[in-house]
C-alpha cells in the first residue's frame, strides 16, 4: 500500500471516529490498523489534519479525499466505505452521525447503493 493509500485509509478511519468523540475502542481499531499497514506517520498525519481544527475536519477531509478517491476505482471505493462502516461496528452501533458521514461521502463516492446493500447484508 502506498503512502497516500494509507493516509487515505487512515484519515477516513480517524475522522468517522472523531465525528462523536474517539474512544478507547476506536483508538484501539486505529492504533491496531497503523501497525498492521506499518504506518505510524501516516497516523500522525491524519491526526494532525483532525486536531489542526476539529469542528471542521470532516469538511477538510471530505474535500480532501474526494480529489484523491475519483481515482480509484469503484471496487476501491467500496472497499473505503465498507472498512469505515465496519469498523465502527467494532463497538456494537454506529451513531446516527456517524451513519449521515457514511453516506455523504458514500454519495460524493457514487457508491451509496453499496453502502446500502452492505449495511443490509
Amino acid at each position: 500500500m502506498t503512502t497516500e493509500e494509507k493516509r487515505v485509509y487512515l484519515l477516513l478511519k480517524a475522522v468517522i471516529f472523531h465525528y462523536h468523540g474517539l474512544d478507547h475502542a476506536e483508538r484501539t481499531d486505529l492504533e491496531g490498523a497503523t501497525t498492521w499497514l506499518n504506518a505510524e506517520e501516516e497516523l500522525k498525519w491524519a491526526m494532525e489534519f483532525i486536531e489542526k481544527d476539529q469542528v471542521t475536519s470532516f469538511d477538510r477531509a471530505r474535500a480532501f479525499l474526494n480529489d484523491i478517491i475519483r481515482d480509484y476505482t469503484r471496487e476501491k471505493r467500496v472497499e473505503l466505505i465498507n472498512m469505515v462502516w465496519e469498523s465502527n461496528n467494532i463497538k456494537g452501533y454506529v451513531t446516527e452521525m456517524e451513519a449521515t458521514a457514511m453516506i455523504r461521502l458514500a454519495k460524493d463516492w457514487n457508491v451509496e447503493k453499496d453502502l446500502v446493500d452492505l449495511v443490509l447484508k
